[in-house]
This record gives structure tokens, C-alpha cells and sequence, in this order.
């Protein structure tokens, strides 16, 4: 069985030290899984703390424009499979220090079986695993089949959730409160909305675990703004991912996404 990091303990640390959670995004086989291997390994290198990886899906719900465009990109021009993700994962966890999440929609688990899945993303050295789009009363079998495989399961909260609802949803979080910042999809918005900073107060006073805040953030002011309004950890997903995957060569692609991955990072060390 893999070695793996556990995301609570990571975290825990990086509060005491009050140090703030770098948690990038990738679309797992855009533009090709060697490529996404490679950019693991940079986001790493470069301070990643968590490593959030999608397994790409053709119905993906909770995912803007970009990332579903990487997603179909994957599916049919590298006919990308979870077989092949958790088998590139298993090549490059050895590599690097960063906890990696598998980010994965409902619909292929059940597919699979949830103790399978849990069992062979565990062995392939993953860390955690975060369904977005079942709510926390369905969330029990997997989340027995994770804790079984010794995987901790990450769940998101939103802007529109009563504030009891979101007490019970961080108090059943492992790892972190992932905080879904706006209302509807992912992708790169221009400003920060500023109830942000109520939501991130609110769960404050209903949890003492880490909140990571995600969906639209793009820029290093964002990444500053949300820290500045309390945040431990700032997830950024579609900018990197558009850096990655629309470049006009692999190449290209990773030296986009580490020029902006070094300024988030930097943004989030200040």
C-alpha cells in the first residue's frame, strides 16, 4: 500500500505555522496525462500544499466552462480513463510531498464500486477524495468506503447554505471545509464577491478546521483578498487549467501554468 499524506495533519501544521494553503487544480489528461504528470511535479516543486486532480467526466456539474472544455478534451481526443489517471498518480506520488485529492463525480464510484475506487486510488498514493455533486445526507457510503481505504473526504459548502447545515457539513469535512465562493459553476472571475468574508467568519465560528476557499479565484489579488478576509487555503482551478490545456503546445502549456502558479504562490506567501 502507498504511502500517503494525510491532509489533516498537513494542514494542521500549516496553521500553527500560519502559513496559507497553496491548493492548485488540475484537469487529469489535458493535454495528455504525461503532461499532467510533469505539471504535478512543477506545482509541487513550486509549494503546492494539497493537489486537487479531476478525473474527467462528461456530465461535470459543478465545473464553468474551462474545465469542462478540458475535461471533453481528455475524454475524446486522449480518451483519457480512471484506470489511466490512478495508474500516472501511482507513477508520480513517489515524486513529490504535496497530498493529492482526487476530485471525482458521483457517477463513475458507483460505476466502479466505492470500497474498488477507494481502495486502488489509496494504493495509488492519494490522500483524499472529494465528490461535489451528492450532499451530505448520501455522502455515507463513500465516505465508509474511504475511511476503510484510509482516505479523508473533503466536502464543500456554498454560499447558499444555512448556516446549522454548514456547522454539520464542516464538522463532517476531513482534512478542510472546501468553500465554494460563488453560487453556480467554477471558472476565473474578475473580482472576489465580498460576502466571501461573512461566509468565511460564519464557518469560523462553527469549526477550528482549516476553510479553503474555491470556484473563481484567478489572480493574485484574489488569492490576497480571500487570505485577507481569513482564509487558511486558496484553491485555484480554471485559470491554471486554461493556462495548461489552450496553450499552443504541451510545453507552452506547462510554462504558462508555472509562471501563474509561482504568482499565486507567491500572492499566498506575502
Amino acid at each position: 500500500m502507498a504511502q500517503t499524506v494525510s491532509i489533516s495533519e498537513h494542514m494542521r501544521k500549516l496553521k500553527q505555522q500560519h502559513r496559507i494553503a497553496f491548493i492548485p487544480f488540475l484537469m487529469s489528461g489535458d493535454p495528455n496525462l504525461a503532461t499532467t504528470s510533469k505539471a504535478i511535479q512543477i506545482l509541487d516543486q513550486l509549494g503546492a500544499d494539497v493537489i486537487e486532480l479531476g478525473v474527467p467526466y462528461s456530465d461535470p456539474l459543478a465545473d464553468g466552462p474551462t474545465i469542462h472544455a478540458a475535461a471533453t478534451r481528455a475524454l475524446l481526443e486522449q480518451h483519457v480513463t480512471l484506470d489511466q489517471v490512478l495508474s500516472m498518480v501511482k507513477d508520480v506520488t513517489p515524486l513529490i510531498s504535496a497530498p493529492i485529492i482526487l476530485f471525482i463525480y458521483y457517477n463513475p464510484i458507483t460505476a466502479r464500486g466505492p470500497e474498488k475506487l477507494c481502495q486502488q486510488a489509496k494504493a495509488a498514493g492519494i490522500s483524499g477524495i472529494l465528490v461535489p455533486d451528492i450532499p451530505l445526507e448520501e455522502t455515507g457510503q463513500i465516505r465508509e468506503a474511504a475511511s476503510s481505504a484510509g482516505l479523508e473526504l473533503v466536502l464543500l459548502t456554498t454560499p447558499t447554505t444555512p448556516k446549522e447545515r454548514m456547522q454539520a457539513i464542516a464538522k463532517a469535512s476531513q482534512g478542510f471545509v472546501y468553500l465554494v465562493s460563488v453560487t453556480g459553476v467554477t471558472g476565473s472571475r474578475v473580482s472576489m464577491e465580498s460576502r466571501v468574508e461573512g461566509l468565511i467568519s460564519m464557518l469560523h465560528e462553527v469549526t477550528d478546521k482549516s476553510v479553503a476557499v474555491g470556484f473563481g479565484i484567478s489572480a493574485p489579488d484574489a488569492a490576497q483578498q480571500v487570505v485577507s478576509w481569513g482564509a487558511e487555503g486558496v484553491i485555484v482551478g480554471s485559470a491554471l487549467v486554461k493556462a495548461l490545456g489552450e496553450a499552443p503546445t504541451p510545453e507552452a502549456g506547462l510554462q504558462a501554468m508555472q509562471t501563474l502558479a509561482q504568482q499565486l504562490r507567491d500572492a499566498t506567501n506575502n
